[in-house]
């Protein structure tokens, strides 16, 4: 086989490709679209575009994510899914303005997870799906403002307690790994994390009067329920319930 035979050399990408290559979102964010462009490599001229606040470069051929990354302070949006990345550099914890990180369906095994991410304190979004990490850093559960991690299609047997407990969670996707759970319970704590977010507790003498009104019609309402129950456990067979065995008929 001839020397360098199978390796994808990728497409050149000059600094005026790259300028004429930004967009401004919605929300008036300098986004830079380099996706589908046959990229191997990072090209270093990038960083006379350090200052942009978004960075697409998926569905590419990139190996390697540059140390340099770092450089790109203003950076809150990068997207790197779909290339052939080993490893996430520990320079990357320095992006403290990251707020989505996706770098699904690469080639990242635990050692690719730099304990650094954890440094990423304003992180909403983090996906790590279609990868082969087999265990994740702990520390990852410093990550307060994390609200939706994606784990699916990995090799994971367990999640760390610590992301479980993240405060503002509210999905987290460990589809398709070989956790010892059922999917009942990934569905029922995923679940849990939805309802507990909207959970606010006060003393009731600091509530205004309609409010205070609201809730103790509320706690009547609940009374009746509990009675309604405890009667019914007491009868299960009355009350119209449905006997063992029988049919039940769906009413609308």
């Amino acid at each position: 086989m001839a020397k360098g035979k199978g390796k994808i050399k990728g497409k050149k990408i000059t600094l005026k490709t790259a300028k004429n290559s930004i967009r401004i979102t919605f929300d008036g964010k300098r986004r830079l679209d380099l996706s589908k462009m046959g990229i191997a490599a990072i090209p270093k001229c990038l960083l006379k575009l350090c200052d942009i606040e978004e960075l697409d470069l998926s569905r590419n051929f990139i190996r390697k994510i540059p140390e340099w990354i770092q450089k790109f302070q203003n950076l809150r949006w990068l997207d790197l899914h779909s290339n052939q990345i080993e490893k996430v550099p520990e320079s990357i914890g320095q992006l403290q303005n990251l707020l989505y990180l996706n770098v699904c369906n690469n080639k990242l095994t635990a050692n690719g997870v730099p304990m650094e991410l954890s440094q990423l304190k304003n992180l909403r979004q983090l996906n790590l799906g279609l990868n082969s990490i087999d265990m994740l850093p702990t520390t990852l559960g410093s990550l307060k403002e994390l609200k939706e991690v994606c784990l699916f299609d990995n090799q994971l047997t367990s999640v760390p307690p610590s992301i479980l407990k993240l405060p503002k969670l509210k999905k987290i996707n460990t589809k398709r790994n070989p956790i010892q759970k059922t999917e009942e319970n990934t569905e029922e704590e995923q679940e849990t994390i939805q309802r507990v977010k909207c959970l606010h507790l006060v003393n009731e003498k600091d509530l205004c009067s309609p409010c205070r009104a609201k809730c103790q019609m509320e706690k009547t309402k609940l009374k009746k329920l509990k009675n309604l129950l405890n009667s019914a456990m007491k009868n299960p067979f009355s009350n119209n319930l449905v006997a063992p065995n029988s049919t039940a008929k769906e009413t609308m």
